[in-house]
């Protein structure tokens, strides 16, 4: 296992490079073609800057990620890169600069070495809604990764890069990350700048990292995190060293287990696996105690009232008048804007467009929009109220395994409700990891989710490490 701290221990020892590390993982690349993880190789730019950090490594002046090799959501800006968000509109659209997280990790001397394909615009929860074809699991081609992130999870997963930043809109690094069975984290709101990530919805919109073990993720939270200026919503907290907190030490901790998420819906081998590591936990001195978050049974709906409406805003730019797809056999302007975005989004995109121009027309937006703010209100205070009483919850993170490609593409709201234990994250606005538990009676991956308070990613990140080292 690729580790960061493998890699490092084999630089260290002079048993390889970086640009050799660089060299492995673009083999693997070009071997799991058919998993179509990646929308862009950087194959000449990852190895020349990995000769430049194998220079700094030399004379001792290679920052803390030197050997780390990084793949990204197409989500993402990286300057003078495409950054198609997995959608036609954008397909030949070249970024004019760096995201702040893309700055940062260069900064801290990991290598870029591509963008990972992606549900179009962050839509999705199979990765089977990208415009350049739909993104296969390594360990059963026939099914999906998750999604929307489910290029980066695979990439991690198949060994295509050290760790993969993505975007959480409402699950979309924990779900992946549970169904592929590697690690992703969504930080608190405003922990991670959004600078340089293409809105989806704006309020709700996370980067976060994925990697093979929990102290991989935390070393990128490390990097990535802090207030930046190009970004009003990110938060001046300070940054603790995530790496750390890594103790492993439960004792005295307070776990709640939202009653809510353990309903009949839930997997019986999905509820076994956690049973598991919920004893794990009481063993070693954790308090573990039944909580209540009442309003669970509005999260999905709230959640795709809002974030449907943000994405009808937020995607408004794409008109063919300015940058992206352009429809040219059109007689007038208004033809033109029309078939521009006929033509250039898929259908779940404008599907989302759509619900969330209802939601916001007039007559229907205090009875939606509205109503949905108040509700998400409502269930942030549920948090707030439960984290009172413990220190991290421990959930499911999806209901079931990874399922079969195609098995819910023609029902949206079965699709939809593979996030109905993530989303609510995203409207508290707190941090969650989705960490491996197991595996299925088909051999396919368990996720576990590993809730905290705002800004408290360190105690999350120390219940996840502890959790991972009772593997």
């Amino acid at each position: 296992m690729n580790t960061f701290d493998h890699l490092r221990q084999e630089l260290a020892a002079g048993k390889t490079s970086c640009e050799k590390i660089v060299r492995s993982y673009l083999g693997a690349i070009d071997k799991g073609k058919a998993l179509n993880a990646f929308l862009s190789v950087f194959r000449e730019k990852a190895q020349l800057q990995a000769a430049e950090i194998d220079k700094k490594i030399q004379t001792g002046t290679a920052a803390p990620l030197a050997g780390m090799v990084v793949s990204v959501k197409d989500v993402i800006c990286v300057k003078d890169e495409r950054v198609t968000c997995g959608s036609k509109i954008l397909e030949n659209f070249v970024s004019l600069y760096d995201a702040t997280v893309i700055a940062r990790l260069k900064a801290a001397d990991a290598v870029i070495i591509g963008k990972c394909n992606m549900d179009e615009f962050a839509m999705g929860s199979s990765t089977e809604n990208s415009a350049f074809g739909r993104v296969r699991l390594p360990q059963d081609e026939s099914r999906i990764p998750g999604g929307s992130s489910g290029g980066s999870a695979v990439a991690v997963k198949a060994g295509m890069s050290t760790t993969s930043l993505g975007s959480d809109t409402g699950g979309s690094i924990r779900q992946p990350a549970a169904l592929t069975g590697v690690v992703g984290l969504k930080p608190t709101y405003g922990r991670v700048s959004r600078y340089g990530l293409v809105a989806f919805a704006s309020s709700l919109d996370c980067i976060g990292p994925f990697g093979l073990c929990v102290k991989d993720v935390a070393r990128v939270l490390k990097v990535i995190a802090g207030h930046d200026v190009n970004d009003s919503t990110s938060a001046l907290v300070p940054v603790p060293d995530y790496v750390v907190s890594l103790n492993k030490d439960v004792k005295r901790l307070r776990v709640g287990l939202p009653k809510e998420y353990y309903g009949d819906a839930l997997n019986a081998e999905i509820r076994e696996a956690l049973d598991r590591k919920v004893d794990i936990l009481r063993k070693n001195g954790a308090t573990i105690q039944e909580v209540s978050l009442p309003s669970t049974d509005y999260c999905i709906a709230t959640y795709y009232i809002l974030a449907t409406a943000e994405a009808s805003s937020n995607l408004a730019r794409y008109d063919g008048a300015r940058y992206g797809y352009r429809a040219t056999d059109t007689p007038d302007l208004s033809e033109m804007y029309v078939e521009s975005r006929t033509r250039g989004f898929g259908s779940e995109v404008k599907r989302r467009i759509m619900l969330g121009t209802y939601v916001l027309s007039a007559g229907y937006y205090d009875a939606y929009y509205r109503k949905g703010q108040k509700v998400r209100r409502i269930i942030q205070d549920d948090f707030s109220n439960a984290f009172q009483k413990v220190d991290v919850l421990i959930t499911p993170t999806s209901p079931t395994t990874a399922f079969k490609a195609g098995e819910k593409a023609e029902d949206p709201l079965q699709m939809y409700l593979s996030d109905i234990y993530t989303t609510s994250a995203n409207l508290a606005g707190i941090p969650g990891i989705s960490i491996p538990c197991g595996s299925d009676s088909h051999g396919l991956p368990i996720g576990m989710q590993v809730l905290g308070k705002q800004f408290d990613e360190a105690t999350v990140l120390k219940v996840a490490d502890f959790l991972e080292s009772t593997a």
